[in-house]
């Protein structure tokens, strides 16, 4: 099961697309993969996110 990024919710609970859109702009702060809350740190060159299952994501 996939989950937003943005909001946390499954990605077919609705359309996103105002999620996909903000996700353009900042960094997701949900683990699409369990759902968990991630820790997340903007810094002058992009952002990293770290979910405590799935380990580290970073800004491409």
């Amino acid at each position: 099961m996939s989950y937003c990024g943005r909001c946390g919710r499954e990605l077919t609970d609705g359309s996103h697309e105002d999620c996909r859109r903000a996700l353009e702009l900042e960094p997701p702060r949900y683990c699409a993969s369990c759902r968990r809350r991630m820790i997340v740190q903007v810094h002058p060159m992009g952002w990293s996110a770290r979910c405590s299952v799935h380990g580290n994501l970073t800004a491409s």
